[in-house]
């Protein structure tokens, strides 16, 4: 298996490294040990577009169910509610993010994690979440564009 596979977006490429797994609200998750690092996927940097404030709505080692708001991020795009990936336990934040998150945009699969997680839930594998991409991308330039509301 290739190191990364890309999605276009465009011209734009989403790089989706095969060290990890990923979830269909755009996140992708490490293993690190018995738990997960947690980050956006270069697909979600890219629709975000430049990330300047993030907040937490939960306290660390919270046990949290799919979907629920978990915290907000704001971009130049808009200020957006962030859910937790699926049912399991956030961990710790990365707080560096909280005085600088823009190590979202510059090192999203690195340094710009955002919190740890542990979780028994069935997760997507990297051709999974990029067929995902390709199924969804026609939906997705329409909401771009603001054709659908």
């Amino acid at each position: 298996m290739p190191d990364e596979l890309i999605f276009m977006m465009g011209k734009y490429e989403a790089r989706i490294p095969a060290d990890r797994l990923y979830t269909t609200n755009h996140l992708w998750l490490k293993p690190d040990g018995s738990r997960y690092h947690v980050g956006f996927t270069a697909y979600s940097v890219r629709l975000l577009q430049d990330v300047f404030f993030l907040d937490w709505g939960i306290d660390p080692n919270t046990a949290v169910r799919a979907k629920q708001d978990i915290g907000e991020i704001e971009s130049s795009k808009a200020l957006s509610t962030l859910y937790a990936p699926c049912d399991g336990t956030v961990g710790e934040f990365n707080e560096l993010l909280l005085d600088d998150p823009s190590g979202i945009n510059t090192d999203g699969y690195g340094d710009g994690w955002l919190f740890t997680f542990k979780t028994d839930a069935k997760l997507l594998s990297p051709e999974d979440y990029r067929k995902l991409l390709e199924d969804s991308w026609e939906d997705t330039q329409r909401v771009i564009k603001g054709q659908i509301n």
